[in-house]
C-alpha cells in the first residue's frame, strides 16, 4: 500500500502551558501527513475539485499513547489501507530519537460528487486513474 511520512519539529504554538502538544494538534499532523500522500498520487484537495469530487472526512479515531513535548521532532506516517469504496488511511505518530509511538488513528473519506452533492458509494474512475490500478 501507498505510504508517505513528514518529520516535524514541534512549534511553540502547538503546546499548552506544560509544553505538551495539545492534543486537537496531533489531528492537524494527520492532514499534513494525509496531504503528502495525496501528493505521491498527484491528487490533492484542488485536483479532487478539478475532477468535480470533494472527499470530506466522515470517520475519525486518534489513540494517543504518548505525549510529544516543545521541540521534539516528530515522524508523522500516513497510509492508505483501502480505496475501493472509500479512503481509509491509517496514521502513527512516532518520536524521531526514540522511536517510541506516540499516537496512531485513521481517518475514512468519501467522495461526494459537487454537481449533485451525491455521496459515492464505490470510489469514482479519477482515484483508481492516479492510483494505476485496473478496475
Amino acid at each position: 500500500m501507498l505510504e508517505a511520512s513528514i518529520t516535524i519539529r514541534v512549534p511553540f504554538f502547538d503546546v499548552d502551558p506544560m509544553s505538551v502538544v495539545w492534543h486537537g494538534n496531533y489531528i492537524k499532523y494527520f492532514e499534513l501527513a494525509r496531504c503528502e500522500l495525496l501528493e505521491q498520487i498527484n491528487y490533492n484537495y484542488l485536483q479532487m475539485a478539478e475532477s468535480n469530487y470533494t472527499w470530506p472526512i466522515i470517520e475519525l479515531k486518534t489513540k494517543y499513547v504518548g505525549s510529544a513535548r516543545l521541540n521534539d521532532e516528530i515522524i508523522v506516517s500516513a497510509k492508505l489501507l483501502e480505496y475501493e469504496n472509500r479512503l481509509k488511511i491509517e496514521y502513527l505518530i512516532t518520536d524521531k530519537k526514540t522511536g517510541k509511538r506516540l499516537t496512531k488513528g485513521y481517518t475514512i473519506q468519501v467522495a461526494v460528487d459537487m454537481t449533485t452533492g451525491e455521496m459515492c458509494f464505490v470510489s469514482p474512475d479519477i482515484l483508481f486513474e492516479k492510483l494505476g490500478v485496473n478496475r
